[in-house]
């Protein structure tokens, strides 16, 4: 039984690749939503009304005004978020069980490594104060095996977990669209780029990360004249 969203969820966010994660989904499931942006760039993270809602101040996060029990619920952390969206409305998020532990598997892969990690490269090739060639070669060498690894994963595969679309392959796409920045050159990883190609054909993948562009652009041109 499809369940039917009548009231829009709030989505809090600002247009990065963990904010992209839930812009895509609810794109794709085709839900009601209204967003609030955080300015990252301005602090709006630190807001004691968005505490409530993030207490570990950073967005994504959602409010559900009919959640359990017809009740809103706040959710935050990308991941949770994912999890909770696809259990709700039973979508991208397989019930068999071996099905949803590969999900998990590849949506916690991204969690720890695939995100943190390119993050990681990503300040100190781009906005650090200070060129620290240990910390650039660090973080770029775990980018570029953590690229091998999801190349190797996707041999013969359209997607990345379960034979099937999933939030997996949501919370990983945002952070592949900055391949470039993080010094990767995307021939070399053949699979990723087929995957990558795959998904960016979605129009639930375009509309969602086509999400607060125009605030992306802006806040990319005042980090790059800050670095």
């Amino acid at each position: 039984m499809s369940v039917v969203q009548e009231k829009p969820i709030a989505l809090y966010f600002w247009p990065t690749p963990n904010g992209w994660k839930i812009s895509v989904m609810l794109e794709e499931l085709g839900i009601p939503y209204e967003v609030t942006f955080i300015d990252i760039g301005k602090g709006d993270q630190f807001d004691p009304e968005f505490l409530k809602i993030s207490p570990n101040n950073r967005m994504p996060a959602i409010i559900d005004p009919e959640g359990p029990g017809g009740e809103p619920i706040t959710v935050f952390e990308s991941g949770a978020i994912l999890q909770y969206l696809g259990r709700k409305f039973g979508r991208f998020y397989p019930r068999d069980e071996r099905a949803r532990v590969e999900t998990e598997e590849w949506l916690m892969w991204q969690m720890g490594g695939f995100g943190p990690m390119l993050g990681q490269n990503h300040h100190f090739r781009l906005y650090a104060p200070e060129k620290i060639e240990y910390a650039m070669n660090r973080y770029f060498n775990e980018t570029h095996r953590l690229y091998g690894v999801l190349n190797r994963r996707l041999e013969g595969r359209d997607y990345v977990a379960a034979g099937e679309y999933t939030i997996a392959d949501m919370a990983i796409i945002g952070w592949a669209q900055r391949w470039e920045r993080q010094g990767i050159d995307l021939d070399e990883f053949p699979n990723v780029k087929a995957w990558k190609a795959r998904l960016d054909a979605r129009p639930g993948v375009q509309k969602g990360l086509a999400l607060g562009r125009k605030e992306d652009e802006k806040f990319a041109m005042a980090s790059d004249k800050d670095a």
